[in-house]
């Protein structure tokens, strides 16, 4: 008789509906390059309004959970430096039927002797038991919205929070991590004690970080001290090296899929972080030379998300990545803009192309809770390419998300003033009826059925704040 691991962890998936009246909602876009240039110059108008008034409110609630540390996982890696970042494969389950025991295993017996196997889009819900890629996902989040409210009301407590999260995460020697993913995404049992080149993706919000560090520069911030300043890059730098010499980071680089994507926004903002723009041109460069050419076919499909368990979610997702290394290579060299935003796949498939077929595609069935994440895409087009003279981005938004205005990313993707805004002018903080929090893409963290919304759409991934306890749910995106 197969042994049964048993039901232990730290954490568990709570029932959104158990929340209702608690939970307030933040949205983890998938990922995204914010020009620091336009946040220090506030370049947007009195239409953002909304925007900014969501992201303020997001700001707080996410800094009331903070800060996060490596510290804080319940596990200690191979290394018995828990400053190392370690993370669960969350595909992999564990099969303890040739362990020789017909009774239930400790769980550490199951992580050493059972054989694991891959279960594409299947998670193993104690993957949720180590926190850090959890953790690293909220401080992110909340960075990058206390960096932009800080911008937006002029208040130093909003750089207090981002440079306090910043020196527990990076800097500070006893709760610092180190610069490496060596075990991120472990697959446990038999003979197996490193990570995976999938494990490079729980550190994707590092382009959010670099995008708010910039910010927090360019402003002079009287909190981004030179002292921190340095100390950052100088963890940076160390990182850079890990991402371009570590095996299990070069193995992630080749990945065809949204896997490379994403690496590329990685290494890429980083190396603006650090002010070696030359360097991220070239990043970005290699990628729309190389994994780039066979990710887009002439109609727009994305063949390798495609084939996915999801594939609504996953085209959507790498979308994200897509736009987010154009314009960290436009940061790099604004004189590649417009015309890097047409770069062609082998097959004469383009990023807009791309985003049309997903458009008018529609969303199937089975995957209606991951409609909006589409929608921060289609703005960013928007923005950086026009609307055809046709106003069609903006009335696929006003139909399918008619309070788009106030979404946290229409505040940066501009212009797109008056833009057939229909929905009503509450604050995008939900609290009432939920429905059952889902598993998304790394896009984000629940996705919930808010009837509050406006035509009741179903919100972007949530990252939900119940009262003193921070309840992540991450999704993956896996490959």
């Amino acid at each position: 008789m197969p042994v049964t691991p048993p039901m232990q962890g730290k954490f568990v998936l709570l029932s959104l509906g158990l929340l209702a009246g608690t939970a307030n909602a933040l949205t983890s876009y998938a990922n995204d390059w914010i020009d620091p240039g336009f946040i220090v110059n506030k370049g947007w108008n009195s239409s953002a309004e909304g925007a900014q008034d969501t992201i303020i409110t997001w700001a707080e609630k996410s800094a009331a959970n903070g800060p996060w540390s490596v510290m804080d996982k319940p596990a200690t890696p191979p290394t018995g430096d828990k400053r190392d970042f370690m993370s669960w494969a969350p595909y992999w389950h564990p099969d303890c039927s040739n362990t020789g025991n017909t009774t239930e295993l400790p769980l550490e017996q199951v992580y050493s002797d059972c054989e694991y196997t891959r279960r594409d889009g299947e998670f193993n819900p104690d993957y949720r038991d180590l926190t850090d890629s959890f953790n690293f996902q909220n401080m992110s989040d909340s960075i990058l919205y206390n960096t932009l409210a800080f911008v937006i009301t002029d208040d130093a407590k909003y750089a207090d929070t981002v440079v306090n999260f910043i020196d527990t995460w990076f800097l500070s020697p006893e709760t610092g991590m180190k610069p490496n993913l060596d075990f991120a995404q472990m697959i446990r049992g038999v003979g197996r004690s490193k990570g995976s080149p999938t494990g490079v993706l729980d550190l994707k919000g590092m382009t959010k970080i670099a995008s708010a560090v910039m910010v927090l520069r360019q402003m002079s911030a009287p909190q981004w001290t030179t002292e921190r300043d340095n100390g950052l890059n100088d963890w940076a730098r160390q990182y850079i090296t890990w991402l371009q010499t570590a095996e299990l980071a070069l193995e992630e680089r080749a990945a065809p899929n949204n896997h490379g994507t994403y690496y590329f926004n990685q290494l890429g903002a980083i190396q603006l972080m650090v002010g070696d723009f030359e360097g991220a041109k070239t990043t970005i460069m290699d990628f729309l030379n190389g994994i780039y050419q066979g990710q887009i076919d002439a109609n727009g499909e994305q063949p390798l998300e495609a084939r996915r368990t999801r594939p609504y979610h996953y085209r959507a997702y790498n979308l994200a990545g897509l736009i987010t290394n154009i314009r960290i290579l436009a940061q790099a060299d604004p004189s590649t803009v417009p015309d890097i935003w047409a770069f062609p796949s082998a097959s004469g498939g383009t990023i807009q192309g791309a985003l049309e077929f997903a458009m008018n595609g529609g969303v199937p069935e089975d995957e209606a809770k991951y409609a909006s994440e589409l929608y921060p895409s289609i703005g960013a087009l928007a923005s950086a390419l026009g609307d055809d003279g046709t106003g069609k981005y903006a009335s696929f938004l006003a139909e399918h998300e008619p309070d788009y205005p106030h979404e946290a990313w229409f505040l940066w993707n501009q212009p797109m003033w008056d833009s057939g805004y229909t929905g009503d002018n509450s604050i995008k903080d939900e609290e009432g009826e939920n429905g059952d929090g889902e598993e998304t893409g790394r896009g984000g963290s629940v996705t919930t059925n808010d009837q509050g919304d406006a035509a009741g759409q179903n919100v972007l991934s949530r990252l939900l704040m119940a009262v003193g306890v921070t309840v992540s749910v991450v999704a993956v995106s896996f490959s």
